[in-house]
């Protein structure tokens, strides 16, 4: 059968593609008389045993099962690991110590990231430990703020492939590509388009900085298990000139699609990894405000899913409010609100304090009167003119007279809680601040932009012009302030004391969707965690060195609330509290063994180890121990099938 060079070289592709295809299925168990475990057990928290189709340096190289210095003596010979390491064996306990000191002595943030990062592609285990460790001092690193300065560089300090990337080039071949993904079982996705990372803007590709970090979180805080999760980055180009024109640049080239080309594209990254993962959870991550909405409402009742920045910001949000309120003895419905910025965050905090008063009792028309938002051209209101953008118009003002500043604002309102997502440095002056404080004794401000040199005042500037008395707020970590002899440490509005607990729960729970009332049910139930102590140290939020805890009842929360929608999948336990616990993954070391399917017969050694144990295991036949593996594919020649 004669072919042209092209059809012979399609008919080659086709061949290596298809065998590709079923091998990634052999290796992750896809057929059966041949599967393999993988690199983990089943179940969620793989701790006790893990079984590896790996061995020796390959071994090593997998971030997933290292353990470098922790194998042990009889772990070594069996994974073919003796000689490879030095010969003292370590607990995790003892490496978590050393590179912790390591850690320590990097001289700057984005080293410090650069070295966890590092970390993380070669063991797991003890990176996940080390945050666990160091919650509070390593969260900054790991996101924001420091994750933004690592997007802006990530072409430039890119040091492993993380995750998967699902560019316009490949756009057809989403559904073979996903399973290039080493990864069996998936339990959540974070995926970002890169439009619109944190306060910086289009980072285009360099946003998977952002899914990276996110998942990070996912794991230390809430125990998400690190092998179920997935890092996605939807390459539909940039518009930032200094990308574009950077040599060290990893996207695609060319300007950003938009329209049904862009729509088509998300519809079949969706498609594809629900055809791998159907019920994996999907979090959408720092798309613009013009594509977030539209896509949390195509996709929210129909999969499992959730934006973080317009429901996630909103519920921690919300949280902070409900304990402001604690303090000040005040309802939420009596507030006059004010936010600087009207995006998705802005938005998605409204509707969640929205909900929170038609909880109390309010209609959803009156609460949103309780609500004036001032975007770049002024005080959203109809009688400004112009084209009011869609995600706006329910919080349209239609008895307000247009107004071009927020000082203008207000001076008119005299607001009791100010809100900031405007991603503008300095914009909460010291004259509108002093307005404010001049009509409210104690004024609610949350100055919620990051990273942290967005943000529209920092908390000694906010208690310096209001004497002590403001109830403060930030998007990004600051340290204690000290005003007329007291200390007060303001809260961190930081979406992971939510987006960890509620992932949980829709993975716990196989929710069939995730409507907004769990966002409201998490802020409550964050609220109600605030102790005295807390509010005496002047924060708003509970300690982040709690925070597994808190992911745990925010899970329990929302998986309770899950069974009475009737959206819960499961069988209800009988002791809930304790289902949750038990589910989440734990950074420890498990007993690795090599899985016994993965034997083969081979006329060489197996190299491993030279104890007598080994001796007598090879004295019937030479058996060495081997992953099947695409080199192996890459042996047989296509052209006798042609």
């Amino acid at each position: 059968m004669e072919t042209s060079a092209k059809t012979g070289q399609h008919v080659r592709d086709c061949f290596f593609n298809s065998a590709r295809q079923v091998l990634l299925q052999l290796q992750m168990g896809m057929i059966d008389p041949a599967s393999t475990k993988g690199i983990r057990s089943a179940g969620r928290n793989s701790n006790r045993v893990s079984t590896v189709t790996e061995r020796g340096c390959n071994l090593l190289r997998n971030s997933v099962v290292n353990k470098a210095e922790a194998f042990t003596d009889s772990e070594r010979e069996e994974l073919g690991l003796v000689g490879l390491l030095p010969p003292k064996v370590l607990d995790l306990d003892v490496q978590s110590r050393r590179c912790y000191l390591q850690f320590s002595q990097n001289s700057n943030d984005i080293e410090k990231y650069i070295y966890l990062e590092s970390l993380h592609d070669r063991n797991e285990t003890l990176y996940f430990k080390l945050l666990v460790d160091h919650v509070a001092e390593m969260m900054p690193i790991v996101y924001t703020p420091v994750v933004g300065k690592a997007c802006q560089l990530f072409g430039h300090i890119f040091r492993n492939a993380r995750g998967l990337y699902f560019n316009l080039s490949e756009k057809g071949n989403f559904k073979e590509m996903v399973w290039n993904s080493n990864v069996r079982d998936a339990d959540i996705i974070v995926v970002t388009d890169g439009s619109r990372i944190l306060g910086l803007g289009d980072l285009g590709t360099n946003g998977m900085g952002i899914p990276i970090g996110k998942l990070s979180l996912y794991v230390a805080c809430a125990g998400i298990n690190p092998g179920r999760t997935v890092p996605v980055t939807l390459d539909v180009g940039t518009n930032n000139p200094d990308l574009l024109n950077d040599d060290m640049y990893l996207g695609e080239r060319h300007k950003r699609v938009d329209g049904e080309e862009y729509y088509a594209a998300v519809d079949e990254f969706v498609d594809a990894v629900r055809s791998r993962w159907p019920g994996v959870l999907i979090q959408f991550e720092d798309f613009t405000n013009d594509h977030a909405f539209p896509l949390l409402k195509r996709y929210q009742e129909n999969i499992l899913c959730f934006n973080d920045d317009i429901q996630g910001t909103g519920s921690v949000a919300l949280a902070g409010l409900v304990s402001a309120m604690r303090v000040k003895k005040e309802k939420l419905e009596d507030q006059r609100i004010v936010f600087l910025g009207a995006g998705a965050a802005a938005v998605g905090i409204a509707d969640c304090i929205v909900a929170a008063m038609v909880h109390d009792g309010l209609s959803p028309e009156d609460a949103r009167k309780r609500f004036w938002f001032v975007d770049s051209r002024g005080l959203v209101t109809w009688k400004r003119g112009g084209n009011i953008q869609d995600h706006k118009v329910p919080y349209c003002r239609d008895d307000a007279e247009p107004m071009t500043s927020l000082l203008e604002v207000v001076k008119a309102i005299k607001p009791t809680v100010l809100l900031g997502l405007s991603g503008q440095s300095g914009s909460f002056t010291e004259d509108i601040i002093k307005a404010m404080y001049a009509n409210c004794p104690q004024p609610v401000i949350f100055a919620l932009s990051n990273p942290t040199p967005k943000a529209e005042a920092t908390p000694e500037q906010l208690y310096t012009w209001t004497d002590g008395n403001a109830w403060v707020c930030t998007g990004s970590p600051f340290g204690p302030v000290t005003y007329n002899g007291k200390v007060y440490q303001s809260g961190q509005g930081n979406n992971m004391y939510i987006f960890p607990g509620v992932g949980l729960a829709g993975i716990l729970g196989k929710f069939k969707w995730i409507p907004d009332s769990m966002f409201y049910t998490a802020a409550k139930t964050l609220a109600e965690r605030v102790t005295e102590e807390d509010i005496a140290r002047g924060t708003l939020y509970p300690c982040l060195t709690r925070i597994r805890e808190l992911s745990h009842d925010i899970a329990v929360s929302c998986i309770k609330e899950a069974f009475d929608l009737g959206i819960a999948c499961i069988e209800r336990p009988a002791d809930l509290d304790k289902f949750v616990w038990d589910h989440m993954w734990k950074p420890e070391y498990s007993h690795t063994e090599l899985d016994p399917s993965v034997f083969a017969f081979s006329g060489q050694g197996s190299g491993v180890g030279n104890s007598q144990s080994n001796k007598n295991k090879l004295s019937v036949g030479t058996i060495q121990s081997k992953a099947f593996s695409f080199t192996d594919m890459e042996r047989v020649n296509p052209n006798q099938f042609m």
